[in-house]
Order: C-alpha cells, then sequence, then structure tokens
C-alpha cells in the first residue's frame, strides 16, 4: 500500500467559457500524468456537459512507485524532497477534447489543465479526498473552465519515499 498513489477521477462541470460556447467540443476525456511519464487517461469520453451539470467519469487508476519496478517514478518523488525548487512537483489533469466520430480530421485537443501538488499533500500531511481542483484554460492560464472532483491518495508512498531520502 505504501507503494503506490491512488488516483479517481470523478465528475466535471464546466463554467460558462470558450470551451462551452465551442461546438466543435462535443466529447471530453481526463487525462492524468507524473512529470512526463505515465499518462492515464478515462477510458470513455463522455459528453460536454452543459450549464451546471457534471459528467461522471467514476474512473480509478494506481501509479505504482516501488524500488523494484517503477524506479523512474519513484526517483521522481524523491527529487520533490531533495530539490526544493523543483516547480514540477504536482500531477496533472488534462482535460481533452476528443472529436467527433464524424470529424476525424480534428485532433484531440487540450483544453484545460488542473493541478494536484504532491509536494503540499504532504506538507499538510493529508491526501485530498473527492476535492474539486480547477481547470484552467489552456490557453489563458489565469481562466478557471471548471471544476474537476479528484482523489488522490499519496501520502504514504510520500512518506516511504521521504524515509529513503534521509538516509542521503
Amino acid at each position: 500500500e505504501t507503494e503506490k498513489i491512488r488516483i479517481k477521477i470523478t465528475s466535471l462541470g464546466l463554467t460558462e467559457s470558450r470551451i462551452t460556447a465551442d461546438e466543435t467540443i462535443q466529447q471530453l476525456f481526463v487525462e492524468c500524468r507524473l512529470n512526463n511519464f505515465l499518462a492515464e487517461e478515462t477510458p470513455l469520453s463522455l459528453p460536454k456537459p452543459t450549464g451546471g451539470q457534471r459528467i461522471h467519469y467514476n474512473y480509478s487508476t494506481v501509479i505504482n512507485v516501488d524500488k523494484e519496478d517503477n524506479r523512474a517514478e519513484r526517483e521522481y518523488l524523491k527529487s520533490i524532497f531533495l530539490k526544493p525548487d523543483l516547480s514540477a512537483d504536482s500531477l496533472k489533469f488534462t482535460v481533452v477534447s476528443d472529436p467527433p466520430e464524424d470529424e476525424q480530421d480534428l485532433e484531440c485537443e487540450d483544453i484545460g489543465f488542473a493541478y494536484v501538488s504532491l509536494k503540499e499533500i504532504f506538507q499538510k500531511q493529508r491526501d485530498i479526498i473527492e476535492q474539486d481542483i480547477d481547470v484552467f484554460d489552456s490557453q489563458d492560464a489565469s481562466t478557471v473552465i471548471g471544476k474537476l472532483t479528484v482523489t488522490v491518495e499519496a501520502l504514504n508512498a510520500l512518506h516511504s519515499v521521504h524515509e529513503e531520502c534521509k538516509n542521503y
């Protein structure tokens, strides 16, 4: 249990923005990334939610960070503690527009980003359970386009990694 980060992507709601107005954006899925490796995505893309509604993914995944098989991920977690100025200490969630079946010439497009700071989870000694996090517009990072409800259980894994860092 200590060597895993559990992630759940529960639901997504959008506020009025260019995203809700854009008719080419119809289906959305969510991708989750730890640093540069390991992208997991919700297996389903769901119809874009309208006015005040939410779409529910209820998708769970696990990132293994054990020494034996997932050394790169573990080294990255260590760097959060060993390099305090590291800016990339977050799990990054990307909301992606999945083009409709009949518009196959359109590319998947990143429309928004949301972040969960692993450093903050450790500092506050608290996992994030079913929490709403802001989704920022991919074209304008100061604009919030919605809320993503996520769970990130990383504290045990971070403790384990932190203990290891003490030996340096």
